[in-house]
């Protein structure tokens, strides 16, 4: 039986290697459930006692035993500390929500993205080569949506009516313009 007045760090005492073997089975005891639920996912009982035990070993030349129960009360610290870092590391991540696997994306995905701006590439480039009303026409009935009396009174047009048919001829113009660059991009590819 070691006195409690007695130092056990001496070479012909017990090591501090054989009381720390001693002590894990009633440290692990001790530190079961006390690890926090959210901290689980990265350690269990085990690893806990172990991670203790891997830090006390690298203080082993400094350690001293000064009474039966300082390598267990030094683990159990070090459990309570191991805890209490887990917890604070925890605190600066943000907590992690599992994904169902039947999530369906609403919003374009990079390749349709990549062919949408394709596309705007090519309609703003033949956009530019009609004419200034054609384009003014088109501009204001897709991009800004605008009805066709809103139309014919910006253009001074005498109807809705004369609007549509100016619009639509515009637009056939720009059709055209897409079809023959289109064309024109499939020679130069082949």
């Amino acid at each position: 039986m070691i006195d409690s007045n007695e130092s056990v760090a001496s070479p012909d005492s017990l090591s501090v290697d054989v009381l720390l073997q001693a002590s894990l089975r009633p440290v692990q005891r001790w530190a079961h459930g006390r690890l926090p639920r959210a901290a689980r996912s990265r350690f269990d009982t085990r690893d806990l006692v172990q991670e203790a035990a891997l830090r006390m070993l690298g203080r082993r030349g400094t350690f001293v035993v000064r009474h039966p129960g300082a390598v267990e009360a030094y683990l159990r610290q070090t459990v309570l500390n191991v805890i209490r870092d887990e917890m604070r590391s925890l605190a600066r991540r943000p907590q992690s929500v599992e994904l169902k696997t039947d999530l369906q994306c609403h919003g374009a995905g990079p390749l349709q993205l990549a062919i949408g701006q394709q596309r705007r590439e090519r309609y703003e480039q033949a956009l530019r080569t009609l004419r200034s009303k054609d384009r003014r026409l088109i501009v204001a009935n897709v991009e800004h949506e605008r009805s066709a009396g809103e139309i014919a009174r910006a253009f001074r047009l005498c109807s809705p009516e004369a609007a549509r048919v100016s619009v639509y001829r515009a637009l056939a113009r720009l059709r055209e313009r897409l079809k023959s660059a289109e064309r024109l991009g499939g020679r130069e590819r082949g």
